[in-house]
């Protein structure tokens, strides 16, 4: 049985999220800052990589210094796609933040407006007395 957004939205704890999204902010700006710039790879990295370029190794000291240089091209791409994703989850929670903020904003303008309902209500419930009774 499929669940409507309407009755989905009034299960999530609006409170606790909006208490929370500033420290999913700070943690997320920490995160960035914890997180060092990618170091390029060795000059040989992008040349080790691929196996059809590389030559025969003399040596176990030759494929070690290959092995090396591959190890740091992956550890380059590992620290880049880890800044990336920190960016993004950056992003995703100050958009969070945004949203939990205008929710914030709908959910108090809805309240007004079921006060404003009914005070208007009474009103025209009075007036209908009113005339009920001329």
């Amino acid at each position: 049985m499929a669940i409507s957004w309407v009755t989905a939205l009034k299960l999530v704890p609006w409170s606790d999220v909006i208490q929370a999204a500033p420290d999913v902010i700070k943690a997320a700006k920490g995160l960035m800052k914890k997180s060092t710039p990618p170091v390029s790879a060795a000059p040989g990295g992008a040349a080790a990589l691929d196996p059809a370029a590389a030559h025969s190794p003399a040596d176990a000291g030759e494929l070690a210094l290959q092995h090396i240089a591959q190890l740091q091209a992956r550890i380059a791409q590992l620290e880049q796609a880890q800044q990336s994703s920190a960016a993004l989850i950056e992003q995703m929670a100050e958009q969070q933040a945004q949203i939990v903020h205008t929710v914030g904003l709908l959910r108090t303008g809805a309240t007004r407006l079921a006060w404003a309902c009914a005070v208007l209500g009474a009103c025209t419930l009075g007036l209908l007395i009113y005339i009920g009774n001329l």
